[in-house]
């Protein structure tokens, strides 16, 4: 296992002969903004008006989960809308929040600015909707693709979402990195056939063949993706 020898994002100007990925894509939710929060919230108040028991841990549960499938476990347990409305009324509560102040997770921006410095081409690839997905991109202004839940006939755990963007972007899939934090979005990334790199969030992620951990994208220099383009399998720092 290697040990990256540097902990802040590195300067593009000294960063070295070594390849860097094709691209990096990007989970939203979770990796580049704290919104799980928000989400959570959005599901109290609307299990809260029909009288639905909605614990935190029911919560985290549907972390990095299809929209629909969120909305389904919703109206499963008493929440009496249909599933499109359940998913409109949670995209609108969380898109409110995130209109107010982008809750960007920590080292997220610099993360994104070094790499487009870098020449890195990017995209976004979430499970949320494009009424939450298209604004936090143009706040980002680094995306040159978007995938969001409702594009895609396959959300994650599926591989499809990611094997969009590489497409989209026109590169091969397996020399990219994705960034994700949850274990649907993770199952995804790595079906694909990327390099796919965890950051540590809400929900508990098992070690799986293949994947990489970070704890913070504060730790997520070029060598770093150096490393994961050439097929390291890398924990930056060890995890507990």
């Amino acid at each position: 296992m290697t040990t990256p020898r540097t902990t802040t994002p590195a300067d593009p100007s000294t960063s070295g002969s070594r390849p860097l990925p094709a691209a990096v894509l990007w989970d939203m939710d979770g990796t580049l903004i704290d919104t799980e929060p928000l989400w959570m919230a959005a599901e109290i108040e609307l299990t809260s008006r029909f009288g639905v028991p909605w614990t935190a841990q029911d919560a985290t549960e549907l972390v990095g989960s299809a929209m629909v499938h969120s909305a389904g476990v919703l109206r499963a347990r008493g929440v009496d809308l249909p599933v499109p409305t359940i998913v409109d009324e949670l995209t609108a509560s969380v898109a409110r929040g995130v209109a107010r102040q982008v809750p960007w997770q920590p080292g997220a921006r610099d993360a994104l600015q070094t790499l487009r410095a870098a020449g890195v081409p990017l995209a976004l690839v979430t499970s949320s909707y494009r009424p939450l997905a298209d604004p936090f991109a143009v706040a980002a202004g680094v995306f040159d693709v978007v995938v969001a839940g409702d594009d895609v006939t396959r959300p994650k755990p599926d591989p499809e979402p990611y094997l969009a963007a590489a497409r989209a972007l026109g590169v091969p899939v397996e020399r990219c990195v994705a960034v994700e934090d949850s274990r649907s979005g993770i199952a995804s990334a790595l079906a694909s056939g990327a390099r796919t790199l965890a950051v540590d969030g809400v929900q508990h992620v098992a070690d799986r063949p293949g994947l990489s951990r970070i704890r913070s994208l504060r730790d997520l220099t070029l060598d770093v993706l150096r490393d994961l383009a050439a097929g390291a399998v890398l924990e930056v720092p060890p995890t507990r």
